[in-house]
């Protein structure tokens, strides 16, 4: 299945009550939703700067992806959000080897 990063910030009124009741919900909230489109979650973490949380997950397809980032948004408590499809080495591979037949075509504007 593919792999996938999502990233979010949190809007101020989310944080204020987390503040008020701090609880640890990111790995619990990122197995619910991962196992809602089918997919599994496999690290959740929390950071400071740019984003508050984030998790890795594998999922069938971007359509399942794409709904966890809507799903999340419309809930209102993150004021952005990133996903991220992750390759992983085999991927990375395959798509260094497909390069040749673009750069035969592709000519940047000069």
């Amino acid at each position: 299945m593919p792999l996938f990063m999502y990233q979010a910030a949190y809007t101020p009124e989310s944080l204020a009550v987390q503040m008020k009741n701090p609880e640890d919900r990111v790995t619990a909230v990122g197995n619910a939703v991962t196992q809602a489109v089918g997919g599994k979650l496999l690290a959740a973490a929390y950071m400071f700067g740019e984003y508050d949380v984030m998790i890795v997950y594998d999922a069938p397809d971007d359509a399942s992806a794409a709904a966890i980032s809507v799903a999340i948004a419309a809930g209102g408590a993150v004021r952005s959000s990133k996903t991220t499809r992750l390759l992983t080495g085999a991927e990375w591979i395959d798509a260094m080897r497909k390069t040749g037949a673009v750069t035969n075509v592709y000519r940047p504007a000069r």
